[in-house]
C-alpha cells in the first residue's frame, strides 16, 4: 500500500512485542509525529500527548485538560466530554496531566464509534472555545452572590488539588520530585497548588494554549484493526488547517548534587501521633536509550522492593521503624526512584537512611540471591508476554510506553521493544555477570543526586492554611472597590446562569454518536463448560489465552461465623507471607516467581439475584503457561495445608502494613469509604465489603494490633479457625480459563490437587443482622469532603427495571455533573444503582460543599420530572450499553463468568435487562422520579470530611448525623 502524500514514513517494523505493525510518520507540514499500530485488537486507541512543562505550581497544563474538553469550534457545547461519556461505546475515554505532559487518549471496540471519539478529541485539542467562563468553571474564581457575604475560591481543579494536598501520600510524591529538581521544571506541580492557583490569569491561560496545543509539538498515536489510511486522512484532516510552528524545547536538565541533601516537610494531620511520618531516600537518575538499561533498572527495583519478599522492602518492614513500604518511579527527562517507610517516627530519620544505604551496600558487595533474580526475571518475562493490561486497553499502555522515549526526543518504536534486550540481559545473568549488583552501585549507591525527605504530620497545618486561604480572600476583597465586588457578584452570576443554560438543541446534534439501532439487540456470551472434578464443581471456559492457564479456586465464605469474618484480610495476605512447610515466605514468593505468572487471594463478593444474601468467596488466583500448571497447583496446595498462621512477628507486621495502607487511602478514595459505609446497613454483601475493607475494617485492624500483643493465642486461633472451617472441597469451586487443547492434561493434575484438599460438612453461616442505617459524620483532616445518601429500593418493595440503569447514567452526565461539579466545584457527583442488591445511592468525590450537595441529591426527581429530551434517552441508552458491554481479556472474561454464575446472572436475565434497557422511553424517567422521591425521603447519609464540615453540617441540620474520628 503506498504512503500517505501528506507525511514522511521515518520508519516501519514489525513488532512481535506488540504483535504489531509499526510505522512512525511525520506530518510533512506541521512537523507532527504518528505511530501508526497495524494489528488484530478490536480494542482501538487513539491517543494525542503534548509537551505541556509548567512555569509555575498554578497548575495551568491541569486547569487547560479540563478546560479544552468543555466545548469546541466543531462541537460548541458545554461538555462534549459528557456526552460522549453518556453516548458511546467507549472502554477508555479520559485525561491526564503529568510534570511534563498532557495526555488525551480514547479507545473503543465498535470502529464508527472510535472515530467519532478521535473527532471529539482532536477538535477539542486544536480548536477548544476556551472562554473566560470555563477558565473560571474549571480553574478558579471569586465566587460572591451578594455584597454581604462572605468571598471564597470555586472551580473544580481548584477543589481537587485542596482533596490532592489532604493526602499524605500525594504530598511525599510532591514534596520528593521537589527536593529532586530544586532548579528544573519539575519543581513545579503540575497539577496545582491552591495556595498559588488564584495567581493565574486568563490571559496566561490562552497564551499556553497557543504555544504548546499546536501539531508540530504534538505526538499522535493509532492502535488496533482499523484501517490504517483512514487514521492518516482523518489526521490531515485536522493538521493541515496549521502551518508549521515550534515544538516544546528540551526540558533543562537538573544540574546534578554534588552531595547528598536531607529535605523536611510538613503535611496536615488530625492529632499528635509521632508514628505518623513518611521517611523516604530518593534519587535522580541519569537518562537512558538503551532498552536494556531500563529493563536493568527494572529488575533492580522489583528485586530489591517488588513484593515483601524483596531484600530490601523485608529489611525495611523487619526493622520496625515503619509500618509499611513506600515506592515510586516515574519516567522523566531524568527518571526518579524513590524507597522509604510511611508511619515512621521522624526521629529515626537517620536510622532509616542508614537502613536502607547498608542493605543496599551489602546487596551490591555480596549479591542478590540468585533465586530473587531468576524469580524477578520469570515475574516480569511473563507480564510482558501475557500483555495483560487489565481495565487499560493495550494501545493504552503502548501508548505511554512510546511516550517514555519519544516525549525526550528518542526513537519512540524503541519503547515498545523488549525481546533482545531481555535476551540479552538473561544471557549476561546466567553467564554470572552481576548486572543487577552493578546497577544498585550506579544508580543508587554511587549516586550523589540523592534525597532524604522527612515528611512530619503537623496537627496545626489544616487550620493554618485555611486561615492563610481566608485572609488572602480577606486581602482581595479589602483591595476591591464596590465596582470590583459588583462586578465579581456579576461574575458569580453570568457564570451560575451559564452552568444552568440549556446547550442549543441544534449544537447537541452536532455532537457525533451511534444510534440506537446501531446496538448489537443481544449481549455477548462467555463459553462455559460446566463439570466436576474430584467432586468439585468446576466452570472451564475455552478461550484463546496464548497458552496461559487461568486457575481461581474459591471457597464459600458462609462456612465462617460472622464473628471470624473481619480476620479475612490478613488471612487472605497470611496464606501468601508467613511462609509454609516447605519454606519461609521468601522461598515461597521465589517458588511463585519463578514457576508462575503469579498468584493471589482475593475475595469474590456480590449481591444474589433475587435474594438478600450475599455469595461471597475467598478465591485463590494462579496462572502458569501449560507446562507449569503441575508445580503452580503443588505451590497451592502448600499454601491452603500449611502456610504458617502462627508466624507472631510476620502477623504483626501483616496487620502493621494493612493499617497504614488503609489510613494512608482514606483522602485518595474517600468516595469509596462512604459508599461502603452507606451500603453496608443495605445488603448483606456491601455489609462484608465493609467489614474487609471499609472504616469498620480500619477499625478492626487498630484493635487487632493491640490485641496481637496482649492476647496472640486468641488471634492465632481464629486465623487457624478460619483456614480449619474455609479450606474444604465440599465447599470449593473450581474456575478454569484455558484453551481447550490444555484442557485435558490440566484436568488431570487439578483432579489430583482437589482430591488432595479437606472434605468436611458444614452448615452455611447466618451473617443477619445488618448494621442499623443511620447518618454518620466521618471525620479526617482534609479541605474537601465526600458524601453519600442512599437506600434499598428493595426494602421499600420496589424491583426497578433496567430502564433505571439508564435513568442513572443520565443523572451522572447531566444533573450531578452540573450541579454538584460544576456548580458546586467538588472533582466528581454520581448515582449508583446495583439491580441485584436492589440499591440506590449518590455520591460526591473531593467536594468542598456537603449539605448543599444533599439537598441536589433530594432535588433529583425534581429535576427529573422537568422531561428529558428523546437525543438524551437515546445517548444514555447507548452509554449503559456500553457499560453492559465492556472488554475483556481471556482471564477476566473466566472471572465475569464465573461471578455472574455464583450471582444468579443467566443469559436469560442478561438479555431481559438488556431489552429493558433498549426499550427505555421517557415515561420510565417519571417512574425514576418516584423512586428517588423515595430515596431522598427514606435515605441515610454517610459524609466523611474535616470536623469542622461535619460539625457545621450538624448545626445546620439540628445535629443529623453521628460523629467518629477515623484519623
Amino acid at each position: 500500500m503506498p504512503h500517505h502524500p501528506a507525511y514522511d514514513l521515518i520508519a516501519e517494523e514489525t513488532l512481535p512485542e506488540v504483535n504489531a505493525l509499526v510505522r512512525h510518520y511525520r506530518h510533512k507540514k506541521t512537523g507532527a509525529e504518528l505511530l501508526s499500530l497495524i494489528n488484530d485488537d478490536e480494542n482501538k486507541v487513539f491517543g494525542i500527548s503534548f509537551a505541556t512543562p509548567p512555569a509555575d505550581s498554578t497548575g495551568l497544563p491541569h486547569i487547560l485538560e479540563h478546560s479544552v474538553l468543555c466545548g469546541s469550534e466543531k462541537f460548541p457545547v458545554k461538555k462534549p466530554f459528557v456526552e460522549m461519556l453518556k453516548g458511546s461505546l467507549h472502554t477508555f475515554l479520559n485525561a491526564m496531566t503529568f510534570p511534563d505532559k498532557t495526555v488525551y487518549p480514547v479507545a473503543s471496540t465498535n470502529t464508527a464509534d472510535f472515530y467519532n471519539l478521535t473527532e471529539v478529541y482532536l477538535d477539542a485539542v486544536f480548536f477548544p472555545l476556551l472562554t473566560r467562563e470555563t477558565f473560571e468553571q474549571e480553574g478558579w474564581h471569586h465566587e460572591i452572590e451578594n455584597a454581604g457575604d462572605e468571598m471564597i475560591y470555586k472551580g473544580v481543579v481548584f477543589n481537587e488539588m485542596k482533596g490532592a494536598s489532604s493526602s499524605p501520600d500525594q504530598m511525599n510524591y510532591v514534596h520528593a520530585l521537589q527536593s529532586l529538581f530544586p532548579d528544573a521544571v519539575y519543581a513545579n506541580y503540575s497539577g496545582g497548588d491552591p495556595r498559588v492557583m488564584p495567581q493565574l490569569t486568563y490571559e496566561t491561560f490562552k497564551a499556553f494554549h497557543a504555544a504548546y496545543y499546536h501539531p508540530s509539538n504534538a505526538q499522535v498515536i493509532f492502535y488496533g484493526d482499523d484501517d490504517p489510511q483512514r487514521r492518516l486522512d482523518l489526521l490531515d484532516g485536522v493538521l493541515s488547517r496549521f502551518e508549521r510552528g515550534e515544538k516544546a524545547p528540551s526540558i533543562a536538565p537538573q544540574p546534578r548534587f554534588d552531595a547528598p541533601r536531607r529535605v523536611e516537610a510538613t503535611y496536615p494531620a488530625d492529632g499528635e501521633n509521632p508514628r505518623a511520618a513518611f521517611v523516604s531516600l530518593n534519587w535522580m537518575l541519569d537518562a537512558t536509550g538503551s532498552v536494556e538499561a531500563q529493563l536493568i533498572r527494572t529488575v533492580m527495583r522489583r528485586a530489591l522492593v517488588g513484593n515483601s519478599a524483596a531484600p530490601l522492602h523485608k529489611a525495611l518492614i523487619e526493622s520496625g521503624l515503619g509500618e509499611s513500604v513506600t515506592q515510586a518511579f516515574q519516567d522523566l527527562a531524568q527518571p526518579v526512584t524513590s524507597i522509604g517507610l510511611r508511619n515512621a517516627d521522624p526521629a529515626t530519620a537517620d536510622a532509616i537512611e542508614a537502613l536502607i544505604l547498608d542493605t543496599l551496600a551489602d546487596l551490591a558487595e555480596n549479591g542478590i540471591d540468585d533465586a530473587t533474580i531468576e524469580a524477578t526475571l520469570n515475574s516480569l518475562e511473563f507480564e510482558l508476554r501475557e500483555k495483560n493490561t487489565g481495565g487499560y486497553p493495550r494501545g493504552i499502555v503502548y501508548l505511554f510506553g512510546a511516550l517514555n522515549e519519544w516525549l525526550y526526543g528518542r526513537d519512540p518504536i524503541e519503547g515498545l521493544k523488549f525481546e533482545a534486550a531481555l535476551a540479552s540481559l538473561k544471557a549476561r545473568i546466567a553467564s554470572g555477570e552481576r548486572v543487577i549488583e552493578a546497577a544498585i552501585r550506579d544508580c543508587l549507591l554511587d549516586n550523589t543526586h540523592r534525597t532524604t525527605l522527612v515528611l512530619r504530620p503537623d496537627p496545626a497545618q489544616a487550620e493554618r492554611e485555611a486561615d492563610a486561604e481566608r485572609a488572602r480572600l480577606d486581602a482581595a476583597r479589602a483591595a476591591m472597590s464596590d465596582a470590583d465586588i459588583a462586578a465579581a457578584i456579576e461574575t458569580t452570576r453570568k457564570l451560575k446562569a451559564l452552568q444552568n443554560a440549556a446547550d442549543r438543541p441544534e449544537d447537541l446534534a452536532k455532537i457525533p454518536t451511534l444510534t440506537v439501532a446501531d446496538l448489537p439487540r443481544e449481549g455477548a456470551s462467555i463459553p462455559t463448560e460446566e463439570t466436576e472434578t474430584s467432586g468439585v464443581r468446576t466452570l472451564v471456559h475455552d478461550l484463546a489465552t496464548n497458552g496461559i492457564v487461568y486457575l481461581d479456586l474459591g471457597f464459600d465464605l458462609k462456612t465462617l461465623d460472622r464473628e471470624l469474618v473481619p480476620y479475612l484480610p490478613l488471612f487472605s495476605r497470611a496464606l501468601k507471607q508467613t511462609g509454609t512447610a516447605t519454606g519461609d515466605f521468601v522461598a515461597l514468593s521465589q517458588r511463585i516467581g519463578r514457576s508462575t505468572g503469579g498468584i493471589s487471594i482475593s475475595r469474590l463478593n456480590g449481591a444474589v439475584r433475587d435474594s438478600d444474601e450475599a455469595t461471597a468467596w475467598l478465591l485463590v488466583r494462579a496462572k502458569a503457561t501449560a507446562d507449569k500448571t503441575g508445580e503452580m497447583l503443588d505451590i497451592v496446595h502448600d499454601i491452603l495445608s500449611s502456610a504458617r498462621l502462627d508466624n507472631r512477628d510476620r502477623i504483626r507486621q501483616l496487620v502493621a502494613e494493612d493499617k497504614a495502607r488503609a489510613e494512608a487511602s482514606l483522602v485518595p478514595a474517600g468516595h469509596q469509604y462512604v459508599f461502603s459505609r452507606l451500603r453496608a446497613a443495605l445488603h448483606e454483601s456491601d455489609w462484608l465489603q465493609e467489614e474487609t475493607g471499609g472504616i469498620s475494617q480500619l477499625f478492626f485492624l487498630r484493635a487487632l494490633a493491640e490485641k496481637i500483643e496482649t492476647d496472640w493465642p486468641s488471634v492465632a486461633t481464629s486465623l487457624e479457625a478460619i483456614r480449619t472451617r474455609l479450606i474444604n472441597a465440599s465447599a470449593a469451586i473450581a474456575n478454569v480459563t484455558i484453551e481447550g487443547a490444555n484442557w485435558p492434561g490440566f484436568e488431570a493434575e487439578l483432579k489430583d490437587f482437589l482430591a488432595r484438599l479437606p472434605r468436611r460438612d458444614f452448615v452455611r453461616a447466618d451473617w443477619s443482622p445488618l448494621p442499623h442505617a443511620a447518618n454518620e459524620g466521618l471525620t479526617i483532616p482534609a479541605q474537601v469532603n465526600y458524601v453519600a445518601k442512599g437506600a434499598s429500593l428493595a426494602a421499600l418493595g420496589h424491583q426497578p427495571s433496567g430502564a433505571l440503569s439508564v435513568v442513572t447514567k443520565y443523572l451522572g452526565t447531566s444533573y450531578l455533573w452540573d450541579k454538584v461539579r460544576v456548580e458546586g466545584g467538588a472533582y466528581g457527583g454520581f448515582a449508583s444503582f446495583n439491580p441485584l442488591a436492589g440499591t440506590y445511592a449518590f455520591g460526591s468525590y473531593r467536594d468542598p460543599n456537603l449539605v448543599a450537595t444533599l439537598d441536589v441529591y433530594d432535588a433529583a426527581p425534581t429535576f427529573l420530572r422537568k422531561g428529558v429530551s428523546r437525543t438524551d434517552i437515546e445517548r444514555s441508552i447507548i452509554g449503559t450499553i456500553g457499560d453492559l458491554d465492556p472488554y475483556l481479556l481471556p482471564d477476566a472474561k473466566g472471572y465475569t463468568a464465573l461471578m455472574r454464575i455464583l450471582s444468579g446472572v443467566t443469559d436469560a436475565y442478561r438479555q431481559q435487562r438488556r431489552e429493558e434497557v433498549l426499550a427505555t422511553s421517557e415515561a420510565e424517567f417519571s417512574t425514576a422520579a418516584d423512586l428517588l422521591e423515595e430515596v431522598a425521603r427514606a435515605g441515610h447519609v454517610v459524609a466523611m470530611g474535616s470536623d469542622k464540615a461535619i460539625a457545621a453540617a450538624n448545626r445546620e441540620r439540628n445535629g443529623f448525623m453521628t460523629v467518629s474520628k477515623v484519623l
